[in-house]
């Protein structure tokens, strides 16, 4: 931090004018104080580390840290596969490929390969080289007029006010960049989502933030303002998400801002808590209806939804209210249990709501069951960081994937969890100016940038070595994991399969009947 800098180089002045009585002043300033200076200038004027930016001369302590770190720490890593934080091999991987660094490791595999949780794909000894146009997915039905071609892999939900302006310019200009799509989060659509260019996916939460009047309520007027233009490409209205499914967002008053109070119409001084569920309809079908209104008032653009799997029968009750109304969305974004967020009780951190997995396996044999598959994309959300994890993700049944965390990552992000508290020390979750000020916009879109496209080529790569040629040729049974020490079994013996077009049958059977049959189109 700047003000910090100059507060040390005070104090070692008013300590060399003490020492200066004993000693030769000007030698000790000339031997100690024009060094640190020097270095405290060149730290501050630097570009490629936020910490240093921020915090002269100390920031170097966190570097030589890391530096070190793979050394004293290689035997102690962590499975990234069971809901466990970010390994430390996971964190470097973003870092290296947002860097343009090497990313490959020495040694070879660094995870205990006989502890349960660990992951793997078959390789085939006939690899292929895929067909690397699939890396886009075009998303839009028949009810769409607009259809967005996307990216396989593009930027989760952040708002801005969680975080700072220049991360989300960062995040936005490396989409533009590199072609991918930046979603908004539920914070509202800012200036910074639109002034770099890049493409958008527009959240719509319950608290309806850039799409409400001034008593909070949903005003089409408001919404289709923003959603007509260019750069917003899709409309996702949010359900739930999985670091605290069913209880609202939460952005601490630290944080606010007047430039925040204006965008989202919040009072200031308070925690601004979205309301736990929608306001603007109450029912499956409602919601079908609703996002019908949405497509046509941003002049048919994709629209969809997202959600974290709670109770069965109420998934399968909006799916029964797409097959009564043949209303649908053009997209589900599901997001997982182990998705992270910047406040929320540990309680819903931890325990409420379905791990990703599972959650993207019941969607997909949902829509597989209904007959209705073909016609909606599936985005998987929850910690997606490798070209490995997208392929388990696809072999599970998404269609794309979108990443939070690591793009954090990829901006500088160092995992010091003080989101919730403003004083985030890259700049990246804090409101702080002087904290956001040693963000640089410019060289984080390039190492954003630079990961996605590093991350979709390793996906690429993991595909062809499976014999696979395209990402629809991945299947559940592709990817292994260990059970127990002794025990194998791949996805497709631990993800229960659904047989197309049986919930259409006089009497549904399979894994998913009971909840079939009390699923209702007009009550959650």
């Amino acid at each position: 931090m700047r003000r910090l800098f100059v507060q040390i180089v005070i104090a070692v002045l008013a300590i060399v004018g003490v020492v200066g009585w004993f000693w030769h002043p000007f030698l000790w300033t000339l031997i100690v104080i024009a060094p640190l200076i020097a270095l405290g200038v060149a730290d501050m004027t630097q570009t490629r580390q936020a910490v240093r930016r921020n915090f002269p001369v100390i920031g170097h302590g966190r570097y030589l840290l890391e530096s070190i770190r793979p050394e004293i720490n290689q035997y102690f890593v962590e499975s990234n596969n069971d809901g466990r934080p970010f390994s430390r091999n996971d964190r470097s991987v973003v870092y290296q490929r947002a860097k343009g660094d090497l990313d490959t490791l020495p040694f070879g595999t660094q995870r205990d390969v006989y502890a349960p949780g660990y992951e793997w794909i078959n390789h085939s000894l006939a690899p292929k080289q895929p067909d690397t146009s699939a890396a886009r997915v075009l998303v839009g039905g028949s009810h769409c007029t607009q259809p967005y071609s996307a990216s396989i892999f593009n930027v989760s939900a952040m708002s801005y006010g969680s975080l700072s302006k220049n991360a989300v310019l960062a995040l936005n200009g490396g989409a533009k960049i590199g072609g991918f799509a930046h979603n908004t989060g539920e914070g509202g659509l800012s200036p910074y989502h639109l002034e770099p260019g890049g493409d958008v996916i527009w959240q719509i939460g319950t608290g309806y933030f850039s799409a409400r009047d001034k008593m909070g309520n949903f005003s089409m007027e408001e919404f289709t303002k923003r959603a007509t233009l260019p750069t917003v490409k899709m409309i996702e209205v949010k359900l739930s998400q999985g670091a605290k499914p069913g209880h609202g967002g939460i952005l601490p008053a630290a944080k606010l801002t007047q430039e925040i109070i204006d965008i989202r119409g919040v009072e200031p001084g308070r925690d601004v808590i979205s309301p736990p569920a929608h306001s603007a309809f109450s029912t499956p079908r409602g919601l079908l209806e609703f996002m019908q209104q949405l497509r046509v008032a941003s002049g048919g653009k994709p629209v969809g939804f997202k959600l974290c799997i709670g109770k069965r029968r109420e998934f399968l009750a909006i799916v029964k209210a797409m097959l009564e109304t043949g209303l649908l969305p053009d997209f589900i974004t599901v997001d997982g249990a182990e998705g992270g967020t910047g406040a929320a009780p540990i309680e819903f951190s931890d325990s409420v709501g379905t791990p990703l997995n599972d959650a993207l396996a019941f969607v997909h044999g949902s829509l597989v069951g209904a007959g209705l598959r073909s016609q909606i994309r599936v985005i998987a959300s929850g910690k997606v960081n490798t070209g490995f994890q997208i392929a388990t993700k696809v072999a599970l049944g998404a269609d794309m994937c979108n990443a939070a965390r690591a793009m954090m990552f990829a901006l500088g992000c160092i995992q010091a969890l003080r989101c919730n508290s403003n004083q985030c020390p890259t700049g990246v979750a804090t409101q702080d100016p002087e904290l956001v000020a040693g963000l640089h916009v410019g060289d984080k879109a390039q190492r954003v940038a630079r990961y996605h496209k590093a991350t979709v080529h390793s996906f690429f790569e993991v595909l062809g070595a499976a014999g696979c040629a395209r990402p629809s040729d991945l299947n559940a049974w592709n990817v292994m994991r260990r059970v127990s020490p002794t025990e194998i079994r791949n996805y497709s013996e631990i993800y229960a399969s659904v047989e197309p077009s049986c919930l259409l049958a006089e009497a549904p059977a399979g894994p998913l009947a009971r909840a079939w049959a009390a699923a209702s189109p007009d009550r959650f």
